[in-house]
């Protein structure tokens, strides 16, 4: 399965409206598209971004989506007042404990590896790092989403609640940094967030 995130970065003030918008205009468009499964949203209400996520059955079922979906992501870069950035991924891992409740907190971490590593870095991450995940207390589920080209990878973690992941946090940022070292590849950005909409629909692959 496929996936493309667009970041929505907005005024946190507005964050709400830009919330609404997703929800009531982008998502009923969006899933209605030959081959679309799903779609998340993520927010950090704090700096006002937003990872609006939609997951496809295929490769050509999200390309041939990318015309309708332009229109759509610009009217809500417009609502949240700043340029849209868009990636497409392969869904590498997914797997879920439960699903995931209202108040959920979503922790994501990019990162960025040699081409050429990717698959053993992705054996590495679901042989030792999902287990490691499954012990935080409140864990949901985690998924990775992977552009082999550019050797980028953005891991999600969700929890029950933002308190279950503040108190993983000492502890995920030490095994994050040890998987980083051992592994070779170099963290580019975290981030946590409230997952306002949890509807990808990806199937589970662990």
């Amino acid at each position: 399965m496929y996936a493309r995130s667009t970041t929505l970065t907005g005024a946190p003030a507005t964050i709400d409206d830009g919330i609404a918008h997703v929800c009531d205009e982008v998502m009923p468009a969006i899933t209605a598209m030959p081959g679309c499964m799903g779609m998340s949203m993520l927010a950090d209400r704090a700096t006002g971004r937003c990872i609006v996520t939609s997951s496809w059955r295929d490769l050509a079922a999200m390309r041939s989506s990318a015309d309708a979906v332009r229109g759509l992501r610009e009217r809500a870069a417009s609502v949240f007042g700043g340029p849209p950035e868009v990636h497409d991924w392969e869904v590498a891992v997914m797997h879920r404990r439960s699903e995931s409740p209202s108040g959920a907190g979503c922790r994501v971490t990019w990162f960025r590896m040699e081409p050429a590593a990717v698959d053993r870095v992705l054996d590495a991450y679901r042989s030792v790092m999902v287990p490691r995940m499954e012990d935080y207390p409140g864990f949901c589920s985690v998924s990775l989403f992977l552009d082999r080209e550019e050797g980028l990878a953005a891991s999600a973690v969700v929890f029950e609640d933002r308190d279950c992941m503040e108190a993983s946090r000492t502890h995920a940022r030490a095994s994050r940094d040890d998987f980083a070292r051992l592994m070779k590849v170099a963290i580019i950005d975290a981030d946590e967030f409230d997952l306002v909409l949890a509807h990808l629909r990806v199937p589970e692959t662990v």
